[in-house]
């Protein structure tokens, strides 16, 4: 999907994802994309991504970073590439592919480890992606007091309710 902006590069969140499970890279999906791939009705412009933060999982991390182009989005012009000593916390990057927000824990600082019960298994493009469960999503947005996030909670509990009302007809 190209974008207005003539210096920004065509967005493909698939190739993003594609990407991270071909460097094999351990992640969590999370945030819009994570809602989308469970049918939530949502539009989304970006990846976000919470990752493991072993030593090695880190460096091919930082590969892949390097291999899209990874930038910091900033509001100057001024380019800022990701260093190795940057997985700290979040890094809200642009690259070649999209927005990539590489992310060491979500709300409530909830890490890799935290959240990796909370997933579930998506298969794609041959591979699976780990995605943080819609319940889960819903649980931590609750708290947010952003008023997009408010909005989009609704939807996400109706997404919940209705897949569930489902799954009891299907038992």
């Amino acid at each position: 999907m190209p974008t207005n902006d003539k210096n920004q590069k065509t967005m493909d969140l698939s190739a993003i994802l594609e990407g991270l499970l071909n460097a094999d890279i351990e992640f969590i999906l999370v945030g819009g994309l994570a809602a989308v791939v469970q049918g939530a009705p949502v539009t989304t412009m970006d990846v976000d991504i919470v990752y493991r933060r072993s030593s090695d999982n880190i460096s091919k991390l930082f590969q892949f970073l390097n291999s899209i182009d990874a930038i910091y989005r900033r509001p100057d012009p001024k380019i800022i590439r990701p260093k190795e000593d940057d997985f700290f916390g979040h890094m809200l990057l642009s690259t070649r592919m999209g927005p990539l927000d590489v992310l060491a824990f979500i709300e409530e600082r909830k890490n890799y480890e935290d959240l990796i019960r909370d997933t579930i298994d998506i298969p794609f493009r041959g591979h699976i992606v780990r995605v943080l469960d819609l319940k889960t999503l819903i649980d931590l947005k609750k708290a947010s007091k952003d008023a997009k996030e408010k909005q989009r909670l609704l939807v996400l509990e109706e997404t919940l309710r209705q897949l569930n009302q489902r799954s009891d007809k299907d038992e």
